[in-house]
């Protein structure tokens, strides 16, 4: 929580009220509604701008679910959403969630998906709303001895669900090298931009000051589409 503060507080004077933060999957391991609800409030206050919260377990409606919320400065509910298909171990702890977040800001349709929901074409297809960004909150883990396999597994997925579906793409996670005492982390965060006309831009991974501030030019992503639909590969 304190990472989280040193860097919202360092970004926060470049921010716009329709600027987004997005956090990770599991920034806390509480189960209390409480902590969640007002450090994610805190966030969005300090920013100036709307914060999608990455996640934690919470109970509702008698089952626990991985459970997370976009919120304005002003403490609005902007969003909620869950994680559908839970990962590995974790399936031991919660039970599916049956809903994901959508919401509209400066007229763009946001979809949040929970880390292993991302890997799933057909939830993003479910979207009420054809989406213009898609954000991951994500706590990616691996079995291998370094990151770079998890690392490139999330890149080449990031870039194939930008370049499909016509989105940017933004991916929040846990940095390589965290102090998690069971799981290797891969450091997978970074912004997928299909519309770039260098390769070797279609990705770009958070630097190790720990966030990356992007500007997201809609009107390339509407030309994008345009081109894709004038082709025949554009799904809605």
């Amino acid at each position: 929580m304190e990472e989280i503060r040193r860097i919202v507080g360092e970004f926060s004077p470049g921010l716009a009220a329709d600027d987004l933060v997005l956090l990770p999957e599991h920034f806390i391991f509480t189960d209390d509604p409480g902590v969640y609800d007002e450090f994610i409030a805190e966030a969005a206050s300090t920013a100036g701008c709307a914060v999608v919260g990455g996640s934690h377990h919470r109970r509702m409606k008698g089952a626990k679910i991985n459970y997370g919320a976009v919120v304005s400065p002003a403490n609005k509910k902007l969003a909620e959403y869950s994680k559908l298909r839970p990962y590995f171990n974790e399936q031991k702890h919660v039970t599916p969630g049956d809903f994901t977040g959508e919401f509209t800001i400066n007229k763009k349709n946001v979809l949040v998906l929970v880390c292993a929901d991302f890997w799933y074409a057909d939830i993003i297809l479910r979207a009420a709303r054809t989406p213009d960004l898609i954000l991951v909150p994500a706590l990616s883990v691996s079995r291998k001895p370094s990151p770079g396999y998890s690392r490139s597994l999330w890149k080449h997925l990031a870039v194939s669900r930008a370049y499909e579906f016509g989105v940017f793409v933004g991916i929040s996670d846990w940095s390589d090298g965290s102090l998690l005492p069971k799981y290797r982390t891969s450091g997978a965060a970074g912004f997928a931009d299909p519309t770039s006309p260098d390769p070797e831009k279609f990705f770009t991974p958070v630097p190790s000051g720990g966030a990356l501030v992007t500007d997201l030019n809609f009107g390339a992503i509407d030309d994008f589409r345009e081109d894709r639909r004038m082709r025949g590969f554009f799904w809605k």
